[in-house]
């Protein structure tokens, strides 16, 4: 597709009890951000979101499989065409990538997760999904890191580039990050301007998810009401049952598509154990959870602009935005203009950026957050309160990347409750330029 130039081309967006879970149940600066807010009235439950996947859990037929039956879905979904991701070790930690059999899953390797580490260690059991999340989800996926939005050349005709858009299945995606997609959703796809790129990179997929039996030390979505255990947003969701002399998937289809696929799939009927089974495990994986987010901490946040713990995380903080890239849900970009040295061809890109570099904030001659203070302070204020206003849920599913991939360790969950602590407000540590 062709279109005249005529000054910038192309839009996108850019950002300025709890663990005892119930599963007994089957642009331009003049844009008003009011239009993207969803007002208190409808604001999303975790549990119950917006269904923008055209997947919804319902009452469907489930079965029992064996675990060889894991190499019959993947060849199915390799047999119709789709290129099948799965978490891989490399490197000594978990990726997203190819994989061609169950063979390549990481079986019986488990993460070694704190602040500050995460290393893949032998588990205790040889189960295929012991482990939790690759070190970055389905964001990659959906939303590349960088990608060409246009060219020209000298008659300045602008030509799109194309989007490519393979049909992907992934399998082993977790209940955090299938709130995470449904959120990316939301912010692409919720409000008045639509990312067509966003959205047919999405739509291509087919999600096979995992209910998680076992947390990371760094997980806490039970607190943030998206996991442990999935509730739609999935084609197909399994459950990995692990008794004495036992070793099964119960499998349940999520869409009519994922219907199709579980009717091909070698398996019995599934029984009320298994099925009590299964919710029990999700149950104990969310007592078992070491973090949990504070509460009320949208009001925390928002009355805590000139607390003094902001500058004792500055301390700490290295402002390197490892946080943001391997956060699920962080979607700020920027676009840059690329030209031939002759001046014949240029490109238009867009590529991730982060609230923690100092260029993120510059205006007409200046950054407006020059403190690294500032920058922490905009981070999680916003994925935590003011996400709110704009998206009508959290910004954070709880999948505890940011508190494992900091390298210096800062934990989101410890920072949030440090807050709490009474103290008088001291704005001039942060500077007159916060």
């Amino acid at each position: 597709m062709k279109v005249k130039l005529s000054g910038h081309v192309g839009s996108f967006v850019s950002s300025s009890p709890r663990r005892r879970a119930r599963f007994d149940e089957g642009g331009p600066a003049s844009i008003d951000l009011a239009q993207f807010a969803n007002p208190p009235a409808v604001r999303r439950s975790r549990r119950h979101p917006i269904n923008r996947f055209g997947r919804q859990a319902q009452v469907n037929r489930s079965l029992v499989m064996e675990t060889q039956g894991l190499d019959d879905l993947i060849g199915l979904l390799a047999a119709q065409g789709y290129r099948v991701l799965g978490a891989r070790e490399g490197d000594g930690a978990l990726e997203l990538g190819p994989i061609t059999a169950a063979a390549d899953l990481p079986r019986g390797r488990v993460e070694d997760a704190e602040a500050g580490r995460v290393r893949l260690v032998e588990g205790p059991r040889d189960a295929f999904f012991d482990h939790t999340l690759p070190m970055q989800g389905l964001k990659r996926v959906v939303y590349p890191a960088q990608e060409r939005l246009y060219s020209t050349g000298s008659d300045l005709a602008a030509e799109e580039a194309p989007v490519e858009v393979p049909p992907t299945a992934v399998i082993g995606v977790r209940p955090c990050d299938l709130a995470a997609l449904d959120t990316l959703t939301t912010v692409f796809e919720g409000g008045p301007f639509v990312d067509t790129r966003f959205r047919q990179r999405r739509e291509a997929l087919l999600l096979v998810a995992v209910n998680c039996m076992r947390p990371a030390a760094t997980c806490f979505c039970a607190s943030m009401d998206t996991g442990p255990r999935a509730e739609r947003g999935y084609d197909l969701v399994l459950d990995e049952l692990i008794e004495e002399g036992r070793h099964v998937f119960l499998v349940t289809a999520g869409s009519a598509r994922g219907r199709e696929i579980l009717e091909r799939l070698p398996g019995a009927p599934a029984g009320e154990a298994d099925l009590r089974a299964a919710r029990a495990g999700s149950q104990a994986c969310a007592e078992a959870q070491q973090r949990e987010m504070a509460g009320g901490v949208e009001a925390l946040l928002k009355r805590s602009y000139d607390h003094p713990h902001w500058v004792a995380v500055a301390e700490r903080c290295l402002s390197c935005a490892n946080c943001t890239l391997v956060c699920p849900t962080c979607f700020c970009g920027t676009v840059e203009d690329r030209s031939s040295l002759d001046g014949a061809e240029a490109e238009r890109w867009r590529r991730w950026d982060s609230c923690f570099t100092l260029d993120f904030s510059y205006l007409h001659g200046g950054a407006v957050r020059k403190e690294t203070a500032s920058r922490y302070r905009q981070w999680i204020t916003h994925k935590l309160a003011h996400w709110h206003d704009q998206f009508g849920s959290s910004g954070c599913v709880g999948c505890g990347r940011c508190i494992g991939w900091c390298p210096v360790g800062i934990d989101i969950t410890a920072e949030a409750a440090a807050l709490a602590d009474a103290s008088p407000p001291v704005a001039e540590l942060l500077g007159k330029d916060s």
